[in-house]
């Protein structure tokens, strides 16, 4: 069932999300060439908590840590490490949550690691354009199927291809709620978007091809060709204007 969310509720995502927002500024801030994976987890944790607010990842459904981490050929779901080091060349896509009095936040962003191929650094940016491009054209009244249809469009169009196996998604009290939100489909196909409506949209965006593989410690997904991969989400708010991005 998908929740239609009051003006009152929309205000509490508006904090959940800019704290969401805020925590990945200081994450980019503070990733650096040399540091693990598990440093730049304890870090988020520590923000988190700072502010009275807890990581919705830690825990869920068994998840080790506060934030995902994947590095190159992982899509999503790395799982911090202190043997994974942060190098030089590499794409690193932080993805977080954050609960702040009940109301969830989700996002995640791709960071390039200092002198980075050619190939990596139009990943990345392509990446951060699928999500403008679908958002841009988002209102009361929407197709669902045109998010995927502009994600996708603006992904292929550049060379690369769209991660099927795994989708964006509805979110307020619970991180995952209805519907699902894909980044392929056709225009003018699924429901129509209605003011009130959250939706976290992530293009997962790979060099190769988008068939994935999921690895045996249940969690870390990767590019079943081993080329890298980028991420970009925010989460995003239908309202009677327009699209509102909440996690900036």
């Amino acid at each position: 069932m998908i929740k239609i969310k009051t003006e009152a509720e929309l205000d509490c995502m508006r904090k959940s999300g800019r704290l969401t927002g805020d925590l990945l500024k200081f994450l980019e801030s503070q990733i650096k060439i040399g540091m693990s994976t598990k440093e730049l987890d304890r870090l988020a944790y520590d923000y988190i908590t700072s502010f009275g607010a807890t990581p919705s990842f830690l825990g869920y459904a068994g998840y080790p840590a506060s934030t995902c981490i994947s590095i190159d050929d992982t899509v999503v779901h790395g799982i911090p490490s202190d043997d994974i080091i942060i190098k030089e060349g590499q794409i690193v896509s932080v993805d977080v949550g954050v609960i702040l009095d009940g109301w969830q936040g989700d996002a995640a962003r791709s960071f390039l690691i200092g002198k980075c191929s050619e190939e990596k650094v139009k990943l990345v940016n392509v990446t951060k354009e699928c999500f403008f491009k679908a958002v841009e054209n988002l209102s009361d009244g929407t197709p669902l199927g045109d998010i995927g249809y502009y994600v996708q469009t603006h992904a292929e169009s550049n060379g690369f291809s769209v991660v099927r196996a795994l989708t964006g998604h509805g979110i307020g009290r619970e991180m995952h709620e209805d519907p699902s939100v894909p980044n392929y489909g056709r225009k003018g196909t699924g429901i129509r978007l209605k003011s009130g409506m959250v939706v976290a949209i992530e293009p997962m965006i790979n060099a190769g091809t988008f068939k994935v593989e999921f690895m045996r410690d249940g969690w870390t997904v990767k590019t079943q060709d081993r080329r890298p991969s980028a991420h970009y989400e925010n989460t995003v708010a239908i309202t009677d204007k327009g699209a509102e991005i909440l996690t900036l």
